[in-house]
């Protein structure tokens, strides 16, 4: 007879399941210090992180790029403010120098344009088109015709994308 495990009192949130993971392969103080390279920006200030930038960690050493002598020397003399202060973030000791450079500081990466919604990309068939322009014929003003009409073809876009969504089959109908 095959033996039962115990039901799980509860289950356990991935977080608390990462960071044990990340602790048994002692990558956790490492990840903590990576972190210094995402909050600079907020550490330091807008105007220093466009001037300074850090480019990599080694043991606890924060590398950072700084395109003007001038900022280097500024820098210099601001290093053990910037270095409590990232250790009041991550956690004393993550940060124990910070090492300037002087070179091109590389761009930042760029999030992925999102798509247009869905409904951008609905085009109204010539009748429904036909339909707004005949209810807006009663309207003498032009620019609030025109206002009007493009407030009523991008209704009618985003009703037909719903209908198009919920269709049982699944397939969008073409117009």
């Amino acid at each position: 007879m095959r033996r039962r495990r115990p039901p799980m009192r509860r289950a356990a949130a991935a977080g608390d399941l990462l960071e044990q993971l990340l602790q048994s392969m002692g990558l956790d103080k490492r990840i903590q210090q990576y972190r210094a390279m995402v909050i600079w920006d907020e550490v330091v200030g807008t105007q220093i992180a466009s001037q300074a930038r850090p480019v990599r960690i080694r043991g606890a050493v924060l590398e950072v790029c700084v395109e003007q002598a001038a900022w280097m020397q500024q820098l210099q003399l601001m290093k053990p403010q910037i270095l409590k202060k990232l250790n009041a973030e991550l956690g004393e000791g993550q940060i124990e120098e910070i090492f300037l450079k002087k070179g091109k500081i590389p761009p930042r990466a760029q999030p992925a344009p999102q798509p247009p919604p869905a409904w951008q990309k609905v085009r109204l068939n010539p009748g429904e088109a036909e339909e707004i322009a005949a209810t807006l014929q009663s309207v003498d003003d032009p620019d609030l015709r025109s206002s009007l009409g493009s407030m009523l073809s991008k209704q009618a876009r985003l009703l037909k994308a719903a209908a198009n969504r919920e269709e049982p089959d699944g397939e969008e109908q073409s117009s």
